[in-house]
């Protein structure tokens, strides 16, 4: 007889105050592939990337489960598996080509996963993972940075998900690297400081105020929201310099950075899962964030924590991330 499992899911794209745009429901247990880790989920986070799937990826009455950063407890282990054992206690972002966290039991490709940080419960280790993977990804992928580059950082949406794991990074890792962050109310500015940033500004006059900090512009900028931003980042942008990007908005126009020669470049955490599953880089970087977090150096970015993890509780989450007033990450524990 098949095993079920508790799962959240949806299948129709719907606005989320409609009960049916998350439902609960019970899916078999899947059996781990040859790298998987079949991990037993005890807390999930809820990204912007989780929002953006539900309202835009119709599955036309076929049932999706959504959820990409999780942290559990591994259960059982492919027959390759060589990093992991049953009973070690994991955090990871998984892949968007797979099932998605939100369920009691979960498989991962082992190369993804980190074990969780000791100093962390599930519930603030899973804030971490997939804009941990992002951020890392960004200063030391796509900017090439090394622990000894210097110049001036900019940190968009500083107060997010990813801006609160890029200035933790940064600052971490990058002493020599002046960091700018963007916020606008009174405590998403008092968060983006305590995290560490040099210089918080506003978003609303970003040209002035990026200027009066640093005159000469940024060398570094991490956008996750680009629209109708392209000319200003122009101008704040030093020459040769380089800019991140999260986001695909409609109609983007790249040509106002082609007289700085300023470098554009796409971050999407999934690219590994997706086009190089046996790449070990992400399994990395979750291990070295782990000691990095208990050693004292970084925290967690949870700011909420909600529960249990049931449709109800993660309508709510969506409700607060569409609302985009929140600060760090709002975390799901507990079936």
């Amino acid at each position: 007889m098949t095993e079920l499992m508790p799962a959240v899911g949806y299948r129709r794209s719907l606005p989320i105050t409609d009960p049916e745009s998350l439902i609960d429901v019970e899916v078999p247990v899947p059996t781990p592939g040859p790298h998987d880790l079949l991990v037993r989920v005890e807390a999930v986070s809820v990204n912007p990337v989780d929002t953006k799937v539900r309202t835009l990826n119709d599955p036309g009455g076929e049932l999706k489960i959504l959820g990409y950063d999780a942290a559990g407890v591994v259960s059982e282990v492919g027959d390759q598996v060589t990093r992991f054992a049953v009973g070690d206690e994991v955090y990871y972002a998984g892949s968007i080509g797979r099932p998605g966290t939100n369920a009691r039991f979960h498989l991962v490709d082992e190369h993804v996963v980190g074990h969780k940080p000791r100093n962390l419960s599930f519930a603030e280790a899973a804030a971490l993972p997939l804009t941990t993977i992002t951020a890392w990804e960004s200063l030391f992928d796509r900017f090439r940075l090394t622990e000894g580059s210097d110049g001036t950082l900019l940190v968009l949406g500083a107060a997010g998900g990813v801006g609160s794991m890029a200035i933790q990074l940064a600052r971490t890792l990058i002493p020599q690297l002046t960091v700018i962050g963007t916020a606008s109310r009174p405590e998403s500015r008092q968060w983006v400081t305590d995290l560490g940033a040099h210089h918080v500004v506003g978003h609303r006059n970003l040209v002035d105020e990026v200027r009066a900090v640093a005159p000469a512009g940024v060398d570094y900028l991490i956008s996750p929201f680009t629209a109708g931003n392209i000319e200003r980042f122009a101008e704040i942008v030093r020459p040769n310099g380089h800019i991140v990007a999260m986001d695909e908005p409609e109609g983007l126009e790249l040509l106002p950075l082609k007289a700085k020669s300023i470098s554009w470049h796409w971050e999407f955490m999934f690219t590994r899962p997706l086009f190089l599953p046996t790449d070990p880089t992400q399994h990395e970087l979750l291990e070295r964030t782990a000691r990095l977090v208990d050693e004292g150096r970084v925290g967690s970015t949870m700011t909420n924590e909600l529960g249990p993890i049931n449709a109800a509780t993660l309508r709510r989450a969506h409700e607060m991330l569409e609302s985009w007033s929140t600060i760090g990450k709002v975390v799901v524990a507990g079936f």
